[in-house]
């Protein structure tokens, strides 16, 4: 009895939302499978997706829409990892190649890499394909560099400001939308406005620039794309 061949599992960076970031790689990968996954929102929206398509001709490719928890509870979060595993594992089990879409790099704050750690585990052969990470397009859109000399970078989620903020060397805080009043009330009493930077949405639809939070900064949660730059 012949046995199938199985697929392999790529987890694909797209960048942060300007098309024209995606990579030389990704396209290549995008073009040569017929499977593209992706995230879809409760509301039926595939961001990744759409900015891929905006590179690649995905006309003729089968979808796979994978739904995912925002829960802050790790159970809930592994479960839908669990079934959005399975629901590629199927496609990979028949010979198929499937490429997920992930905003941004696949290494960092990425959902695609609960899934390779998965499929991994069950014997199948997954590669990783960095994209351009938000943080970088978001320094290139405020033209400052993160870094001068030898200096440190800090690169953590944005509720874990509070300690951060006393390190020394550059702190991005990334999805620091929901915290962001209580982030800038710590801004504002460690007289750090001044050299605190915001960008919301870099590269997508509804993109906002905050050069210096010391002159504006939002009134209010600046959602889940918005990434802040302290330098020291």
């Amino acid at each position: 009895m012949e046995t199938v061949k199985k697929g392999t599992f790529y987890a694909v960076g797209v960048g942060p939302g300007d098309p024209e970031l995606i990579t030389q790689k990704a396209v290549r990968i995008l073009a040569r499978c017929g499977v593209i996954a992706a995230p879809v929102t409760a509301g039926g929206q595939m961001l990744a997706w759409d900015i891929a398509a905006r590179a690649v001709d995905l006309s003729g490719k089968e979808r796979l829409a994978l739904r995912f928890s925002m829960s802050r509870q790790e159970g809930t979060r592994r479960a839908a990892h669990l079934t959005a595993a399975n629901a590629v594992e199927e496609h990979l089990a028949r010979g198929a190649d499937v490429a997920m879409l992930n905003l941004g790099d696949v290494s960092l704050y990425a959902t695609a890499s609960y899934l390779v750690e998965l499929l991994r585990a069950r014997g199948y052969e997954t590669v990783m394909v960095p994209g351009v990470p938000s943080f970088c397009a978001v320094a290139a859109r405020l033209g400052v560099s993160l870094t001068q000399g030898d200096g440190a970078v800090h690169i953590l989620p944005g509720g874990s400001a509070e300690e951060a903020l006393s390190w020394p060397g550059t702190k991005i805080l990334m999805k620091s939308g929901r915290e962001l009043p209580e982030v800038l009330t710590l801004l504002r009493e460690r007289g750090l406005l001044d050299r605190s930077q915001l960008v919301k949405n870099c590269g997508l639809a509804g993109e906002e620039v905050w050069d210096d939070l010391s002159r504006t900064a939002p009134e209010s949660d600046a959602g889940y794309f918005a990434t802040l730059i302290v330098k020291e």
